[in-house]
This record gives C-alpha cells, structure tokens and sequence, in this order.
C-alpha cells in the first residue's frame, strides 16, 4: 500500500476502483468482501465487492453498514465483530472525510486477528486518496463521470422502483392475510406481523439513505456554490450579487447530486472566463431556479460585452452540459455587458436518444476520439499518420453529420457516448 499502488487505483476506471482497492489491500488485510457507502458516487453510494459472508444467495446490504456509521470518528478506522449478510463476522471499516457527507469503506476480514494499527493507517490514507479524487471528479462535473453517473443512475432508479413495488405489494398482501382473524396460531401471527413490519421499515429506512446519498437540497446546493465564488471574486475587488433561490425558486425541493455539481461547476467555470477573458468587470450576478424538470442558471456581468462562446468551450462547459443534456446560451452586447443562461435537465429523457455517432465512419469516428481528448489538427495528423488539410475535412464532415457548431459540443457527445474507446 505505497504511493504508486494508490496511483494505479485512481487511473483505473471507476468501475474498476472497487477490484483494485480490495488487490492492494489483499497482502497486508486478508479479506473476502469489500463493501463502501460514499456520497461521491452518486449513481451509486453503495457498492460491494467479493463474496457474501453469509449464506449462498445472502449479500450485504446498506442497512448492514448504516448499523456501523454511528460507531466511526468522522475520519478514522473501526475494528470489532458486525453483523454483514446476516452473520457475525471480524470487520475493518474505514472513514475518510473529504467529503462532506463522508464514505465509508468496511472490510469483511477472513479472520479474527486484529489488523495493525499501521497497516490500518495505510489502509486510511489509501481510502482518503481515492475519495478526495472522486470528490473532484464530482465537483468539477467531469464529462466522463457525469456520462457513467445518468446512464447508472437511471437504471438503478428503474430497479429501486420495481423492486420497491414488489416488495411492498408482497409485504401488504402478508400482512393482510396474518391478521385475518380466521387465523387461531396467535403467536406465529404476531411474530409474522412483526417480521413483516421491520421488512417494511427497513426497505424505507434504504429507500430514504439512498436519496440522502444521491441527491441534493437546491438551497444548500447554491449556499456551497455561493461561497466558492465568494473566495474568488473577494480578492479581486468584483462584488458578488446572488438570486439566492427561495421557495418560489424551488430552493427546497431535492435534486440529483450530480446535476447540482454540474451546475455549480459551469457557473464556476462561466465566472473564470468573464474574469479572465474581459477587462473591466467590477459586477457578476449568478441566480438559480427550479422549474418543473429543470435547473436554470443564470451568470450576468457588467464588463464590455466581449466574451464569445468559444472561450467557455476551451473550459469544457459544454463538455460537462453534453452528458446531462443541457443547454448554453450566451448574450453578449458591446457596451452592456454578457449574460450566460444555462438549462440542466432534473432527470434523464423518458426515452433513450439514438446514438448520434452511428453517422460518422470508422477514419471520422478516430479523429473524433482525438478531438475529445484535446488534441489539434497538427496533432491529430500525426497520431494518425494523415495530413492537416485531411483532418479538417474530416472534422467538417463530425460537425456536418453530429449537427454541432463547434469542437467542444462534438466532443462532449464523444466523451457522452463513448468515442473515447475504441468502437467495434
């Protein structure tokens, strides 16, 4: 557990974390399953890794490791007997706190000997590593994570619904037929009733853990927004004037983390390029507001009115917007000043959009890859072994058939529907 090993972990990608983690821990923390609970991952705070402890078909559930927050220091690690998957097992858990609603991390051990205390603070400092990188991920709405978190999170939102029915039809109609009256076993109905009462409990007590990990309250969202840009602006001499939402504005309603990180990330990046690209901006307002099925964000500055859109997709905004299908505008009038609206969906579309990329060929497909990875046409040339006149023929031809008008917006549809990787 050194330097380099944590380094591999984080390269890895986020599907992998979970495998590497429990590779690099294996030698110096015997363990056969690794389970986390982290808010930074919101298309899935709730993850395990391994084989089940308990009996063949048993798994661990959040309810099993919600039983172990209350005994963990908001950083620090836990070492003691818990009960995972229905049986009594030795347990290492771990809590990092560079996030603010914390990650836990708890290791099943496959024997009772106490784990040194510096292999437990390795173990730590790993945990604190991977977290605070995932925070950043999060936080700064980077396109590729934004892409696996709405494609995860509207499944796991299709099954924790079907799912959530069936349980709920099952344990009603059980408890409907216990307290028939016809029924003289007495106690066996009691003790029926009561079991299926905690079932009850317990699938809303996950219910409810699962929506505190994966979403936000707008309010609270734009306060975190409000501060990071007051330590920025406050130096510099540019006041700050905010729309704060209110309850009219939907400051209390809920939404999905990772469009309140999105939102805050672009009007951050918005804010950088009016300060950086313009001179004599001495004013910036920033308001949010909540409509029926989206977050509407508003920037407005009293500079010269000379920012273009193309300075906001050199900071990846519409990368970051491409995955969530959201919407860009900019108003920008010499003299007055530039005013930025950006449109992020609540929710994922009703129904699947068609691959947009399944109109480019195998050379177009190649050279949009290098475009989402930043690469210029000299570069790109080279890479590719072609001349610069060739890319920019095949760059037309990406924006011509992906209806786009600039290279960031066709690489934000790369980076959302995988030209990143090689296609078949």
């Amino acid at each position: 557990m050194d330097l380099m090993s944590a380094v591999e972990v984080i390269r890895a990608p986020l599907s992998e974390t979970q495998t590497r983690l429990s590779e690099v821990f294996a030698e110096a923390i015997p363990h056969r399953t690794l389970t986390q609970l982290a808010a930074n991952c919101p298309f899935a705070p709730f993850k395990t890794y391994g084989e089940s402890p308990g009996a063949p078909g048993s798994s661990v559930t959040t309810a099993d490791l919600a039983a172990i927050r209350p005994l963990m220091p908001a950083r620090g690690t836990w070492q003691g007997r818990a009960t995972m998957a229905g049986v009594d097992v030795p347990v290492l858990a771990l809590t990092s706190d560079a996030t603010d609603q914390g990650a836990l991390l708890v290791l099943v051990l496959t024997e009772g000997t106490p784990v040194p205390e510096e292999d437990q603070q390795r173990a730590l400092a790993m945990w604190d590593m991977v977290t605070a990188h995932r925070e950043g991920l999060r936080n700064e709405a980077a396109p590729e994570w934004l892409a696996v978190s709405r494609a995860a999170s509207a499944a796991r939102a299709v099954a924790i619904s079907d799912l959530g029915d069936a349980h709920r039809a099952g344990l009603t109609a059980l408890l409907g037929a216990l307290r028939d009256r016809s029924l003289s076993d007495g106690d066996a109905r009691t003790r029926a009733v009561d079991l299926a009462v905690t079932a009850l409990v317990e699938l809303r007590s996950r219910a409810e853990l699962d929506h505190a990990m994966a979403e936000e309250r707008v309010g609270d969202a734009f306060d975190r927004l409000a501060e990071s840009l007051s330590r920025v602006l406050r130096p510099l001499g540019v006041v700050l004037e905010l729309g704060t939402p209110g309850a009219e504005e939907g400051a209390d309603r809920v939404v999905a983390a990772d469009v309140a990180a999105t939102a805050r990330a672009v009007v951050r990046a918005v804010v950088h390029a009016m300060l950086d690209d313009q001179r004599q901006v001495r004013r910036i307002h920033v308001g949010w507001k909540i409509g029926t099925a989206e977050l509407s964000a508003t920037v407005r500055d009293d500079g010269p009115g000379a920012m273009s859109r193309g300075s906001l997709d050199t900071r990846r905004v519409t990368e970051r917007l491409g995955p969530l299908g959201g919407r860009l505008e900019v108003d920008a009038v010499p003299g007055w000043g530039t005013t930025v609206t950006v449109e992020i969906p609540l929710g994922p579309p009703d129904t699947p959009r068609e691959d947009p990329l399944t109109a480019l060929g195998a050379r177009e497909l190649e050279v949009l890859g290098q475009l989402a990875r930043g690469r210029r046409n000299r570069e790109i040339a080279h890479d590719l072994h072609i001349s610069e006149s060739t890319v920019k023929f095949h760059v037309a031809n990406i924006l011509d058939k992906l209806g786009v008008g600039s290279r960031g917006e066709a690489a934000a549809l790369a980076h959302e529907w995988g030209a990143t990787v090689a296609r078949a």
